[in-house]
């Protein structure tokens, strides 16, 4: 019986969906879903009828904007999808979902290749060390190039991507793919799209036809083929051994090989295909099949313990209150041990959804959140098909699911037996850097506000509230203008209420810019009975780049015992809060602790926690304090009949242009006589440097000067020196 469970973790795959916006991510998704039977009806993006995008922000905007689960069948396996969100201000979803994804499919525009968001999930996929297969999709749109696109994967992204497949035709004629390991041709001639014409599900089965290579193409593929082999062969110790002997590689061996590349990340296979014409996604689901980890092909979760980072293979074994080490392979029969990744109040009830990594859990259930410490009862668990929910009577290991009853329990939250506690680490939280001030229409709705801002948070962590002390108004923090956007027109239509929003302002930071040495700072306070005694001598420099703050002690001699120490730390870091130039959180300082004094009596933790305090604070005015405002990429596309004026804009806005590249291709227009011709269009590609602050309302001023035809992307990249 427990090896029959374990076969069934093996046929299990938890996967998520990257790519930039308008990649087409969601579209992939929709097509996964009816060629599995999970739907009955393509839905569509532009219409709407998107099974994933079902928030009505996210039908209006034609955007993803939340993760949203999924689980279908393919080939004798449960594929548990997440759609995650393109757009950059919502990464912190994306964070949450690789947090508890076990691989992934990379979706790359075949006219754009790499883009700047593309470039931003990969690198928060190689942090978790998540296995991917790429897709570049769209072939059929004029400009569209595979070759091309794989080399920007190759110079952008991964050292190592492998096409198993070469197109047949190209744009308009694109058709299908030529199978590079198996040597054959995959079709989806006209008229075999699967489905009727209403959109419903006809023909699903035996759309795609399997047929030897066309003759003009066999050369070329047999050519690729031969290269694939020997990039393989290069990689991997077995293909090599095989390829020396045979001068090429079997399709079985070929196939192991690059599963093995993959599960290590040593290589990417690149596949090809249209999803909205329904091209090349029966490929990619047995891809996803072959290539992609299950649950079961993973080394055993531990316990984060004390540890930060998000290699998975590099976590110290801790156990809740004990020093023995804990770990837990992905066994159905062991310990329960799942994680929260994302927290959602629906109608039913609050959705707690869990990964789980360890145990059964049925309906019931008493759990143990050991991030609270409280007990939780699950009262039913649901397999999410998005909106649509439906109850089971207990989850496995490996499985993705929601669960209503806890009431606590917070992303990043861990739900184990009350016998065997265990702490898997959470997905970090990105710090906000747009807020904007939020108020009720009618004060009588202050404390529905409150709530509803409440629930926001613990829905979406990196929102944050906070009531400003000064002016007394509640303060909403989030990723980015769009963010905070979508957050308060939530609040609008979930809650119904009438809510006033300030001009949107970046969260700034202060750091030092010279060093300060030997800074003596002495605490002396007497108001009868035991005093206040503490005398610290602290050294105060800027920090390496990306340090946002050190601090050691090079104290001798015993003449600042250890616990005051730590609380000459503490100090410090209470300082940080609030710097000297605006009484904005300060980073980038490094801090020792050379010498200091004690008083026999009147020393104290508290005493040496103020000294450091109020010492840093005098340091920080001494060490030319600056501020520093949050800057970002932006990468914009216009036509080139109005690259002038957007260069202007964005020197007006303090950008400073880093590349700028030029594109062209050919667009078909039709003609009175039912034919069409093809005109060569050309496009600019413009990436800059602009500070955030400078780039509220951009979206409307780029659509005004190039009449519409402009789009702009960003990625933040950090903190610069404001004027």
């Amino acid at each position: 019986m427990r090896t029959n469970r374990i076969n069934l973790l093996s046929r299990v795959r938890n996967i998520g969906i990257l790519a930039h916006v308008d990649a087409g991510k969601t579209t992939v998704t929709e097509r996964v879903l009816f060629l599995t039977g999970a739907t009955h009806k393509r839905g569509e993006v532009h219409d709407g009828t998107t099974v994933t995008d079902f928030d009505p922000q996210e039908r209006d905007r034609g955007i993803t904007i939340f993760a949203a689960a999924v689980s279908c069948d393919w080939d004798g396996h449960r594929i548990n999808l997440l759609d995650t969100p393109g757009h950059v201000d919502f990464a912190d979803e994306v964070e949450r979902s690789l947090r508890v994804l076990d691989g992934a499919i990379a979706v790359f525009d075949a006219v754009a290749g790499v883009e700047p968001q593309s470039e931003s999930v990969w690198r928060q996929a190689d942090r978790h060390g998540v296995p991917r297969i790429a897709f570049v999709n769209k072939l059929d749109r004029a400009g569209a190039d595979l070759d091309a696109a794989v080399d920007s994967i190759r110079r952008r992204l991964h050292p190592a991507p492998l096409a198993v497949q070469l197109p047949i035709g190209q744009e308009d004629a694109f058709t299908g793919v030529v199978d590079l390991v198996h040597l054959r041709a995959l079709l989806w001639p006209a008229g075999t799209v699967p489905g009727n014409a209403d959109g419903t599900a006809g023909g699903a089965t035996g759309a795609m036809l399997v047929a030897p290579v066309p003759e003009e193409l066999r050369a070329g593929a047999e050519a690729r083929r031969h290269r694939l082999a020997e990039a393989v062969a290069e990689l991997h110790p077995a293909a090599l051994e095989e390829f020396c002997a045979l001068g090429t590689l079997s399709p079985g061996t070929l196939t192991a090989a690059l599963r093995d590349l993959t599960r290590s990340g040593e290589a990417v296979v690149v596949l090809c295909g249209s999803a909205y014409r329904n091209r090349g996604v029966e490929p990619l689901l047995d891809a996803v099949v072959a290539y992609l980890p299950a649950p079961s092909d993973l080394p055993p979760v531990q316990d984060a313990g004390n540890v930060h980072g998000t290699d998975r293979t590099d976590r110290t074994d801790r156990t809740v209150g004990t020093d023995r080490s804990a770990e837990r392979p992905a066994d159905p029969d062991g310990p329960l041990a799942a994680l929260v990744f994302k927290v959602h109040a629906a109608p039913t009830g609050r959705l707690t959804f869990l990964r789980l990594y360890a145990g059964t859990l049925r309906k019931g259930d008493t759990v143990l959140d050991t991030a609270s410490g409280r007990s939780e009862r699950v009262g039913r668990i649901l397999r999410v098909q998005a909106d649509r929910h439906v109850d089971m009577e207990q989850a496995v290991a490996g499985d993705i699911v929601a669960v209503i009853g806890p009431r606590s329990a917070r992303v990043g939250a861990t739900l184990c037996a009350p016998d065997a506690p265990l702490v898997l680490e959470p997905p970090s939280v990105a710090v906000p850097v747009v807020t904007v001030a939020v108020e009720p229409r009618r004060s009588a709705d202050a404390g529905r506000l409150a709530t509803a801002l409440a629930r926001l948070v613990e829905e979406d962590p990196s929102l944050s509230v906070r009531t400003d002390p000064e002016t007394g108004q509640t303060v909403l923090s989030g990723m980015g203008e769009l963010h905070l956007e979508v957050a308060v027109e939530k609040v609008r239509r979930e809650r119904e209420l009438d809510v006033v929003v300030g001009r949107p302002q970046v969260a700034f930071r202060e750091t030092v810019t010279r060093p300060v040495g030997a800074l003596t700072y002495r605490h002396a306070k007497q108001d009868g009975g035991s005093g206040q005694f503490a005398q610290v001598v602290l050294d105060v420099e800027p920090a390496e780049q990306g340090e946002e703050f050190a601090f050691r002690s090079t104290v001798v001699g015993g003449r600042v015992p250890q616990e005051f120490v730590r609380a000459v730390e503490a100090g410090c870091r209470d300082a940080l809060v609030d710097g000297p130039v605006g009484g904005h959180p300060v980073t980038g300082v490094r801090v020792t602790l050379t010498d200091g004094a004690t008083h026999v009596k009147d020393s104290s933790e508290l005493a040496f926690r103020t000294a450091g305090r109020l010492a840093l604070r005098e340091a920080l005015r001494q060490a030319a304090p600056i501020l520093l405002e949050p800057v970002v990429e932006v990468t914009v596309t216009v036509p080139d009949d109005a690259v002038g004026g957007v260069l202007g804009d964005l020197a007006a806005r303090r950008g400073r242009v880093t590349r700028s590249t030029a594109r062209t291709g050919t667009s078909a227009t039709g003609t009175g006589t039912g034919t069409s011709t093809r005109t060569t269009t050309g496009t600019a590609v413009v990436t800059a440097t602009v500070p955030l602050a400078e780039l509220f309302g951009y979206a409307t001023r780029l659509r005004s000067r190039t009449q519409g035809r402009g789009t702009f992307t960003v990625r933040p990249t950090g903190y610069a020196p404001a004027p």
